[in-house]
């Protein structure tokens, strides 16, 4: 597994770590988590507006 640097706020990380040990999972576990949730919202939102882009699309070159 590949490891990163992400830098983010002191606060903001004390609020991340006190979910993390709330939840009794690690912080890597838990940012993991999220942002695959954050990806499948992204990917659900994508194909819910793909007949409304291409439409748009379509107006732009038709």
């Amino acid at each position: 597994m590949a490891k990163i640097l992400v830098t983010m706020p002191d606060d903001f990380l004390q609020k991340v770590d006190g979910l993390a040990l709330n939840e009794q999972r690690s912080r890597s576990e838990l940012i993991r988590e999220a942002l695959k949730t954050y990806m499948r919202k992204i990917s659900a939102t994508q194909i819910k507006q793909a007949p409304k882009n291409a439409e748009l699309l379509e107006k732009l070159i038709g």
